[in-house]
């Protein structure tokens, strides 16, 4: 895959990934801080670390196979894998700007 090809494919991950919600929060987990990496490998295998806001949110099945469904819809993606992690934990201060107005934290 070319630069070209994989800035497009990262750009439409990132665009497809802001449509993921959690169900209790209305903001979407790229700009609630929770995607800590995305990894794009030449042969289209996709691996995301991401968080949630509680280790022991009732929604974690939910979101990830909503995510996981919606980043192997993308044409040059080949193969999903999204690994939930802890460290480091998440905070508010992980939150865009947009996402800190929207919660009536600016």
């Amino acid at each position: 895959m070319t630069p070209e090809e994989r800035l497009k494919i990262e750009e439409r991950i990132i665009t497809m990934l802001k449509t993921v919600f959690d169900p209790e929060i209305p903001v979407d987990i790229y700009n609630l801080g929770l995607i800590y990496k995305i990894d794009l490998a030449d042969n289209g295998d996709l691996t995301v670390d991401m968080t949630l806001t509680a280790p022991s949110c009732p929604a974690a099945d939910f979101i990830v196979e909503d995510a996981r469904i919606k980043l192997e819809s993308i044409e040059g993606v080949a193969n999903v894998t999204i690994n939930i992690v802890f460290e480091p934990e998440w905070s508010k201060e992980m939150m865009s700007e947009e996402a800190k107005l929207d919660l009536g934290f600016l």
